[in-house]
């Protein structure tokens, strides 16, 4: 309220045409863009085996994922969200995704998580903020929050459409408490579906209208495709991200930007491996998380769409 969010700041300083826009479309499903992106599977395979002979175990996921924080770190108008037709710009960032809770029976179920990562995290950092979070969801006897909140709403009829009712309107007015801001998968910087863990195409998944998200990301299966390299034409295997994403958070140079860095990123993923030079922040925004005790490595399993 008032300008003031658990889970950020009010942002006044946009220009004119940008700040009209929720104005003219109110909801995030008004404002969404969709987004096709190549990259390179190869390129990426051989750093993650490169990685792997060094006793590094990195995935595709984990890459994307770590190129997304970098990036945030150098645009951070790519992390703002608009709630009321106001423009905040997030004190934190996080990715969402919803996994399998035993990695090789769907029919155990699924859960949604939320990892919260600092802007000066390698890929090694990303890797392990990732397994631990998993680790600590992965079984059907390890519910974390959201698990045991979505239990409790439908034991009783009619709950669920009165909190998730009640829920939408002190987010409306920023008086939702930061604790369940914190837990909820939907207020988020990024969310991201993993399809080709189970074998399906990338999708252009949409942006959900409860919650704060900006951008939306679907990985899908790897796609093989001709392309000619020194006249002579070859087998080329590229790895396509589905992405939505919300045009009224920024300016289309902002997204231009964004994109850009990320892209040069994930085809130069060893840059992740040091922390940036520097990080950007919007005023009274600066955020900072922890490191994790570093453990044994792992997968993170099948992620797939929500």
């Amino acid at each position: 309220m008032f300008g003031f969010r658990p889970d950020g700041r009010r942002v006044k300083d946009i220009d004119p045409v940008v700040r009209i826009t929720p104005y003219l479309m109110p909801m995030r499903c008004d404002a969404q863009v969709f987004l096709q992106h190549k990259a390179d599977y190869e390129l990426m395979a051989r750093y993650i085996a490169k990685k792997g002979a060094e006793g590094e175990k990195i995935t595709f996921m984990q890459i994307i994922i770590a190129a997304f924080v970098r990036t945030i770190s150098q645009h951070p108008e790519i992390n703002r969200y608009i709630i009321n037709k106001q423009f905040f710009s997030r004190n934190c960032c996080t990715v969402s995704f919803t996994m399998l809770k035993e990695q090789q029976n769907p029919d155990a179920g699924e859960t949604a998580v939320k990892i919260k990562f600092d802007p000066t995290d390698t890929i090694f950092d990303v890797r392990d903020r990732m397994n631990a979070v998993i680790e600590a969801s992965r079984g059907v006897e390890n519910q974390n929050f959201v698990d045991k909140l979505v239990k409790l709403l439908f034991a009783v009829p009619g709950l669920p459409t009165a909190i998730v009712g009640l829920v939408r309107l002190l987010d409306r007015y920023g008086l939702c408490p930061g604790a369940l801001l914190d837990e909820l998968p939907f207020h988020t910087s990024m969310y991201i579906t993993n399809n080709a863990s189970i074998g399906l195409h990338h999708v252009n998944h949409h942006i959900y209208n409860f919650g704060s998200t900006s951008l939306f990301f679907g990985m899908g299966t790897v796609e093989r495709v001709t392309v000619m390299e020194k006249g002579a034409a070859r087998m080329k295997r590229l790895l396509p991200i589905g992405i939505t994403a919300d045009e009224r958070v920024c300016s289309g140079a902002h997204y231009a930007q964004f994109f850009s860095t990320m892209n040069h990123l994930l085809n130069h993923p060893e840059e992740l491996e040091v922390p940036p030079e520097s990080v950007r922040y919007d005023p009274r925004c600066e955020y900072h998380v922890p490191k994790v005790e570093k453990k044994e490595t792992m997968t993170e399993g099948e992620v797939k769409t929500a």
